[in-house]
């Protein structure tokens, strides 16, 4: 599991270089614009989904559209993990 504010998205291509490892393709599956932040949700192979939590402004200079591509990019600190 990853807070979704703290994950990054990226509207570029694959020769993309970043600090953080793992980086995510997939395409945009939703988008919630709210008053200050935005939730978008970023479909990946096999049906997985992973949301992040962006500023409007961000969401609005990526120009995100459902079914663009995109990744998703979080560093291995920000992951959680949970058991039952």
């Amino acid at each position: 599991m990853v807070d979704g504010s703290l994950i990054s998205l990226l509207n570029g291509g694959s020769n993309i270089k970043l600090s953080a490892c793992n980086l995510l393709k997939g395409k945009v599956k939703s988008i919630v614009i709210g008053m200050g932040s935005s939730e978008i949700t970023t479909e990946l192979p096999e049906a997985t989904e992973i949301t992040s939590i962006i500023t409007k402004t961000l969401a609005e200079n990526l120009n995100l559209k459902i079914g663009n591509e995109i990744y998703a990019a979080f560093k291995a600190l920000s992951v959680m993990i949970a058991t039952d």
